[in-house]
């Protein structure tokens, strides 16, 4: 049993109807929606017309939703509707970051996501949704797709249908019957300067003309939603202190296995460093959430499907090896333990160190495989991304501790090598992320945004910035010039904030709808 809907856009006269029935039944708050109507204007007049689209939940077989959401607030019913427990929500956004059809939003009345959930309260009581009721066109059909002998399912079976970025593979069960490419394919029809009734939200502004880039569009959207970017400056942050802090382990323990002492930044700053950055990482994580009270749910109400938990499993396991070596180096430091009982400690944590700060580097490009909506977090090349990133935040910050306390040691050349290294290889992933052909049309548009587009100075400027790091650092594995290497340790988390500045905003700035 599948519930789905069969749109007409043949006979849909864009009369609104249908928002209006939602947001009544469902006391959907002033500018946000759970149904609308899109407009696209298409030709020049008199050569010209106009064609409308109904968008919404496409209540997914395969709903990505559902697997993100960290509490299981989001779940699909044994009748497939896709429906939402505002109770469970914590506000992570990361349903947003899923759907690639824009259908969630955070109600603005319950800080909780929101999307069409069918009328389900209808549904159970055999009646059906407000939005097909009302259609005075009979454009919106609803009902069991899967049985054959359903109206939705006949009229699907007598018609050509389409349906909304069925690359996706979410298998949506929305079908739409004589609509226009340019209203499904968000791509295809930048907005105008105005809408009809209103005023493009900026981003939306923003982003025209990069859609536009080369040519004159065929057609233009002129009426459409606002659909701010769901994750800001507080992700693009996590992603940087979470590096460092892996990073600064994952660097301690390269040079223990490579023979050098466990002292000098190895000992006290680098685990000081990986506990400071990752606390630091998930206070940023909770105050990101829309009800950060209840951010415990993601342990006590937990969906492990979901890489927003297993990520916080990986964070907190990683935490617990970095305290068990901060907390060594300190016992040893005031003689509560002998040096021998540091070393064996050591030796163990050092293995310990390497898993647990890889998976707590690199989980993040397991989670953005997640959030299906945004392919330009899709790519295979993030998680070594990520860990060349983390190794170079982490080793430049010990970079810089060690050439300004320390001066010329074993343990500064150590880590001006490992930062030199790690600032090469993040240059060459970076411009192999860029440069090669992208699995899909939004994910070019948005690699366009990075590289020639709207934050192309940012990007410049951060591998800018990372090459200069690296050669400021370079005299460093020699034993030469450490205050240079210092403030090459420093410009290489400027250039790797640069980046994931730029990376987090233009995966957003793709429309969806």
């Amino acid at each position: 049993m599948q519930y789905g809907f069969a749109i007409d856009q043949r006979t849909c006269i864009g009369c609104h109807a249908c928002t209006v029935a939602c947001k009544t039944e469902h006391q959907v708050p002033v500018g946000q929606f759970r149904t609308w109507v899109k407009y696209v204007d298409k030709g020049k007049w008199p050569d010209s017309g106009r064609a409308f689209g109904v968008m919404r939940c496409n209540h997914c077989t395969d709903a990505p939703c559902v697997a993100i959401c960290p509490t299981k607030a989001l779940y699909k019913r044994d009748d497939g509707i896709v429906d939402f427990d505002r109770d469970r929500c914590i506000g992570c956004k990361a349903c947003m970051q899923a759907c690639p059809y824009d259908a969630l939003y955070i109600d603005e009345s319950t800080h909780t996501a929101a999307k069409c959930n069918y009328c389900a309260h209808r549904v159970d009581d055999g009646l059906e949704p407000a939005c097909v009721v009302v259609c005075p066109t009979h454009s919106i059909w609803a009902g069991d797709i899967d049985d054959p002998a359903s109206g939705i399912a006949r009229l699907i079976a007598a018609n050509k249908t389409e349906t909304r970025s069925p690359e996706q593979g979410t298998g949506p069960n929305v079908y739409y019957i004589g609509a226009d490419r340019a209203v499904l394919d968000p791509l295809a029809a930048p907005v105008s300067d105005s809408y009809l009734f209103a005023t493009p939200d900026p981003l939306r502004q923003a982003v025209a003309g990069e859609l536009a880039a080369g040519s004159e569009p065929v057609a233009r959207t002129t009426l459409n939603t606002a659909h701010p970017r769901p994750w800001g400056w507080r992700v693009t942050t996590y992603l940087w202190t979470k590096g460092v802090g892996a990073g600064a382990l994952l660097a301690a323990s390269g040079a223990l296995f490579a023979g050098k002492r466990a002292e000098g930044v190895f000992k006290l700053a680098a685990p000081m460093a990986a506990t400071g950055f990752t606390a630091a990482t998930g206070a940023l994580l909770v105050w990101d959430l829309k009800r950060p009270e209840r951010f415990y749910y993601i342990f006590t109400k937990s969906n492990r499907s979901s890489w927003l938990v297993l990520g916080s499993f990986c964070l907190a396991g990683y935490s617990a090896v970095a305290a068990g070596w901060l907390g060594a180096a300190l016992f040893e430091s005031v003689g509560l333990i002998g040096a021998d009982t540091f070393e064996r400690a050591l030796s163990v944590l050092r293995f310990l160190a390497v898993p647990a700060a890889t998976a707590a580097a690199g989980y993040t490009a397991l989670l953005f495989k997640q959030a299906e909506g945004r392919d330009l977090w899709q790519s295979g090349l993030l998680f070594p991304h990520l860990l060349v990133q983390a190794l170079q935040g982490g080793s430049g910050v010990l970079l810089s501790l060690s050439a300004l306390r320390d001066g010329p040691s074993p343990a500064t050349t150590m880590l001006a090598k490992t930062f030199v290294a790690a600032s090469a290889a993040n240059l060459a992933v970076t411009a192999l992320e860029h440069g090669r052909q992208h699995h899909s049309a939004q994910a070019a548009t948005a690699s366009r945004m990075v590289t020639h587009g709207r934050y192309r100075r940012l990007f410049w400027g951060a591998l800018g910035l990372g090459a200069a790091a690296g050669a400021l650092a370079a005299p460093a594995t020699r034993g030469r010039r450490l205050g240079l290497a210092a403030l090459g340790g420093l410009l290489g988390q400027a250039a790797l904030l640069a980046y994931e500045s730029a990376f987090v905003r233009a995966g957003q700035d793709v429309p969806l709808s």
